[in-house]
């Protein structure tokens, strides 16, 4: 099912193709979604390895129209520029933040807003503003089945990090609870299986994230004012030290909820943290 470059039928309207960048972060490697048979769009046409590449082209080749970012992180998009220079389609996508991570190559020819909806012949394919995991992130709803492109939204098999300065815990479980409004059936992520239960998900991701969050409360009260790389272990001690440093990543993020609900504060220059009672 996870064959690298060899393309899998989900339904009738879209295929799968898994990159060959299995990781650790990456799972079993990035989806790579083409959507439509006689109109091709890409979506997430991942990172710009040959193979990958290759594969993206012998499936669909000059009958790709369209290429589409969920959000510009480098197992995400930069495949775009050999995609678009081999067929000529257009890209659709936000603008790279400035921020570390990013595929400073994307350029958009199509700069993505809330509720923008490719329609073809054969698809209506609608944005959904996501912010969250980077603030330029998007899934896209495929309305004829029920379908939620969730990019780095959500995993299959993981949470996902959450990375300041463009990444936001708030607007992460926002953007999760946002997904409801609409009528799901699946949601496809980056990276992993399809998930057939698509509000149980939603509901489990939510929850996870609200007792993280009391798990970094009651860190602070327990250890008092205390540096970043410290308070990781106490509140992330259920997770392997060996990414620990990548979790410190999604503990900022929620420290920096807390601070913008005041109920924590930062200290320079240690970059300390203390819970405030109020």
């Amino acid at each position: 099912m996870f064959e690298h470059g060899v393309p899998f039928r989900l339904n009738g309207r879209v295929r799968r193709l898994v990159a060959p960048n299995a990781g650790v972060m990456t799972g079993p490697g990035t989806n790579t979604y083409l959507l439509g048979d006689d109109e091709v769009a890409v979506l997430d046409p991942g990172p710009a390895l040959p193979e990958h590449i290759d594969a993206i082209l012998d499936t669909a080749g000059d009958r790709i129209r369209w290429i589409v970012c969920t959000h510009t992180h480098p197992d995400h998009s930069p495949a775009w520029k050999a995609v678009a220079e081999a067929t000529g389609a257009q890209v659709i996508g936000a603008s790279p933040p400035d921020d570390m991570f990013q595929d400073t190559t994307f350029t958009p020819t199509l700069e993505l807003q809330h509720d923008y909806v490719l329609s073809t012949k054969e698809f209506t394919l609608r944005a959904v503003h996501t912010p969250g995991h980077v603030g330029n992130h998007y899934c896209f709803f495929l309305e004829e089945e029920g379908m939620m492109f969730a990019g780095d939204h959500i995993m299959n098999g993981s949470t996902v990090v959450i990375i300041p300065p463009s990444g936001n815990m708030k607007a992460y479980i926002e953007s999760l609870q946002r997904l409801l409004d609409y009528p799901l059936q699946f949601i496809a992520p980056g990276h992993g299986d399809v998930m057939p239960e698509p509000k149980a998900t939603v509901d489990w991701l939510v929850n996870h994230r609200l007792m993280r969050e009391q798990k970094v409360i009651d860190g602070l009260r327990k250890t008092g004012r205390v540096p970043l790389d410290e308070l990781v272990k106490v509140v992330y001690d259920d997770v392997d030290t060996s990414l620990h440093k990548m979790a410190q990543l999604s503990l900022s993020a929620h420290l920096i909820k807390l601070r913008e609900e005041n109920r924590a504060r930062q200290h320079a220059p240690d970059d300390s943290w203390e819970i405030l009672d109020v």
